[in-house]
């Protein structure tokens, strides 16, 4: 019974790796990267573009298996794309900004590369998160293959700090975390989480962290102090704000609103009518809990959201013991967070007049579908990093196990609807790469945790973050955390 097991779950990965390298797209006879799906049953739409966002998985797999050429070329071409110049033109994507997603096209028997920074994309979102991943993905195809000159070349160097500029520069706002707008990430449709949202926060992190490690010092000096000033920040002030456990629950429990000046404990001026306290009271473990979605002027958006929540304890944005009941509450609302399919990409959904108010009354956006509430099988890659990283691989196990053959009978489907993620997402494609990739990489990272530091970081020397915490604490005279 167990041969005949293993036997089938070889087949499937196997059939899965085929897939997979059906994906690549090539440009001037060499791979470039892979679709975002690949399947022939409807329109394509952008589903036949590269995008920067789902690469990543599957460029994560490529280096595992030493297929580090495509990853190269993905890295070059993209820097090609990145916009050098100041533009005028509001209408045209900011310096620094990495496309959302790009596809090749042929004219005349030549080919070039054409890019979309939103403009194509449906409400004309500009990708705030490509940079980020990019960045990402950068240190990680260093990680892999030693190759640090490719990222100290100046072109690469130049690139890297044109997104260290255009995320650190001067803006209406007096917080460490990054200000975008709704929709400006995975999360790519209205769901109210413009202003501070938790995915954006936990990439950044990890982005800074990325471009920390590759710039040199010769003419970054200015960058790398930024960097430098801003990194123990944004950590102490996500691990402080954003946290939610039943001890934090209680202290919000008992804020006074309107508070003045340096002596204010509810910075945020949160109104205690607008958490849904006895919902979490009921369903926060005692050992459990996790980084609020968003946290602004009267708001503390306390859905959860699963990758930033991942991300946060990859990168070592949360602290160990966050990171720890994080876990803990994946682990112990199982059936809320998992169900049959790994995972919610953010729980509860909206419903009701507050879906139809939030999203606009969004067809796609229907709660417990799409990004409202369903299940997306990428995220899998992510659950079995943070499991490895939280001594608790036996979580991502069962995951995998649940996944692997539902998402192979399925044809890998984009996403799962439904309350338990049973249903096949209603306009879910088949074939997506990254369901494809994000299953296979689950099962690299755990059958060989050597693979985490590819997207995985050692946590920040404690001294900067005390350091930070007080400045919050003497800045605001705050006892949050």
């Amino acid at each position: 019974m167990q041969l005949h097991k293993l036997a089938k779950s070889q087949r499937i990965e196997a059939e899965a790796w085929s897939a997979l390298e059906k994906s690549i797209i090539y440009y001037q006879g060499r791979p470039i990267g892979t679709v975002a799906a690949y399947d022939n049953s409807t329109e394509a739409l952008n589903y036949d573009q590269v995008f920067v966002r789902d690469f990543v998985s599957s460029a994560l797999l490529f280096l595992i298996k030493g297929q580090t050429e495509i990853v190269r070329n993905f890295l070059e071409e993209t820097l090609k794309l990145q916009p050098k110049e100041y533009q005028l033109d509001a209408y045209q994507p900011a310096r620094g900004l990495m496309p959302a997603s790009f596809k090749v096209v042929s004219h005349h028997g030549e080919e070039y590369l054409e890019a979309d920074f939103g403009e194509h994309a449906i409400a004309r979102v500009t990708p705030v998160d490509s940079c980020l991943w990019w960045l990402i993905l950068l240190r990680a195809y260093v990680v892999a293959t030693k190759d640090y000159c490719f990222a100290y070349h100046p072109e690469f160097q130049n690139g890297i700090r044109l997104i260290m500029e255009l995320c650190l520069r001067n803006r209406f706002d007096m917080y460490p975390t990054l200000l975008v707008p709704d929709g400006a990430c995975m999360i790519d449709r209205r769901m109210g989480i413009y202003g501070h949202p938790l995915e954006i926060q936990s990439l950044f992190y990890a982005a800074l962290r990325a471009a920390r490690e590759l710039l040199i010092c010769e003419g970054n000096q200015s960058i790398i102090a930024a960097i430098d000033n801003r990194l123990p920040l944004l950590c102490a002030h996500i691990r402080q704000h954003y946290w939610i456990d039943l001890n934090r629950l209680n202290a919000i429990y008992r804020f006074k609103g309107e508070e003045y000046g340096k002596t204010a404990v509810n910075l945020f001026n949160i109104y205690a009518d607008s958490l849904p306290y006895y919902e979490l009271d009921k369903w926060l473990p005692t050992n459990g809990g996790f980084l609020a979605g968003n946290v602004g002027p009267s708001q503390m958006d306390t859905r959860f959201f699963s990758l930033g929540n991942l991300m946060a304890i990859i990168s070592e944005l949360a602290t160990e013991e966050q990171s720890t009941r994080i876990m803990n509450l994946i682990e112990e609302r199982w059936e809320h967070l998992v169900g049959d399919m790994p995972m919610k990409i953010c729980f509860p959904a909206l419903e009701g007049e507050e879906y139809r108010i939030v999203t606009g009354c969004d067809p796609k956006n229907i709660p417990w579908s799409y990004h409202n509430g369903g299940s997306w099988p990428v995220l899998l890659w992510m659950l079995a990093a943070a499991a490895l990283k939280t001594k608790k691989t036996y979580l991502a196990q069962k995951a995998i196990e649940l996944a692997e053959e539902r998402l192979h009978a399925d044809s890998w489907p984009e996403y799962y609807d439904g309350k338990k993620g049973r249903l096949i997402g209603k306009q879910a494609r088949a074939n997506q790469t990254w369901t494809i990739a994000g299953f296979l990489l689950a099962k690299e990272i755990i059958a060989n945790p050597a693979y985490l530091p590819l997207v995985s970081f050692e946590e920040l020397p404690q001294e900067l973050v005390s350091r930070a915490c007080e400045f919050e604490i003497n800045s605001y005279d705050t006892t949050m955390f």
